[in-house]
């Protein structure tokens, strides 16, 4: 008869025990030789294999976003970031075609494999922007479309029944085109920047910077830090989203000293000491675009994707996506967005 609770007291003591070793902060400072010698090896470094080939499975996302006036040679900057033809160029876009009335946006999707890493670009191309006599709220379509994603996402999540792997439309990044005049920027650069920063990580760039000396893109560079401080613009990284110290100073880094990224882009390539290059050929020698000393290209290529790509995913899905899913479920009065008429109609905008 007894025997019930004296074992339901050791289930109890064992139950405390069991969390213990858990609670326990990891020590790395004692020799761990010893340990590993007598328990054996556990295998808990395999997990890192473990993830890898599950996201090799279902491959990556990645969507791109380009803005800024024509001419200033977006289309060609992508096709260099990812050294393909990935803009809209390859898409027959043809010079006698006229400048669009309106900023149109074109989604184009590729996949890119690289040593078996596949990875599945949409760049979206915004033509018209910052084009017209009176560009008012030219901005407008582009956050329209942005957060048309977001809806998107949100729909597809609220389903009861939702696929195992919702499509991702959402911008992950958006590529702001400066025009390299060396003075400031343009009330629509700010108008831009003030609105958009608050849905998608915007990264500025000063376009076609083999326009400008050195001294000038120097002084352009600051000068155009200072415009987006004093009007309080936040662009990609943002200060509030560093997690530690090391985040933290490395993004310090890139704010204060690479922003906005002046660079040059070409699709064309040339021989220089024996070596192919991309460059830009000039009448006093070629540009080479991943050469440091000539432009920032290639800062701006390790940024986006060696170092910050799954960064930019995260934000956008912790914190801009999130933004808007909060927002548009507290409007509802917390129930999800779900009647057939907006379905119908979000339909026909799209």
């Amino acid at each position: 008869p007894h025997a019930g609770p004296v074992e339901s007291k050791n289930e109890a003591a064992m139950s405390e025990l069991v969390p213990e070793p858990r609670q326990k902060p990891v020590v790395p400072m004692k020799p761990m030789g010893i340990n590993a010698s007598l328990l054996g090896y556990i295998g808990i470094d395999t997990i890192i294999e473990q993830m890898r080939k599950k996201t090799m499975k279902t491959g990556f996302d990645f969507n791109i976003m380009v803005v800024g006036q024509s001419g200033l040679g977006k289309s060609t900057l992508v096709n260099t970031l990812f050294k393909s033809q990935v803009s809209r160029k390859s898409s027959g876009w043809n010079r006698e075609e006229k400048i669009p009335k309106t900023v149109e946006i074109k989604a184009i999707g590729h996949v890119i494999e690289e040593g078996g890493v596949k990875m599945k670009l949409t760049v979206i191309d915004t033509p018209g922007f910052g084009d017209q006599i009176n560009n008012e709220n030219c901005w407008e379509p582009i956050e329209k479309y942005i957060n048309e994603q977001y809806e998107k996402f949100l729909k597809e999540e609220v389903n009861i029944a939702r696929k195992k792997r919702i499509p991702d439309t959402r911008v992950h990044c958006c590529l702001y085109f400066i025009s390299p005049t060396g003075h400031s920027l343009r009330p629509l650069d700010l108008e831009f920047m003030k609105h958009l920063s608050k849905v998608v990580n915007i990264i500025p760039v000063i376009a076609k910077a083999d326009t400008m000396t050195l001294e000038e893109k120097t002084e352009f560079k600051q000068r155009v830090r200072k415009e987006l401080e004093v009007n309080g613009i936040e662009f990609y990284p943002q200060k509030e989203f560093d997690e530690d110290l090391e985040d933290k100073t490395e993004n310090d880094k890139i704010r204060q000293e690479s922003m906005p990224f002046a660079v040059v882009g070409s699709d064309k390539e040339y021989q220089v000491n024996g070596k192919r290059v991309l460059g830009r050929k000039t009448p006093w020698g070629i540009i080479e675009v991943e050469n440091l000393n000539h432009c920032e290209f290639a800062l701006l290529r390790d940024f986006v994707i060696r170092t910050h790509l799954q960064d930019l995913k995260e934000v956008t899905h912790n914190i801009h996506y999130e933004t808007y899913r909060a927002k548009r479920l507290n409007d509802n009065g917390g129930l999800p967005p779900m009647t057939v008429e907006t379905e119908e109609s979000h339909e026909s905008n799209l």
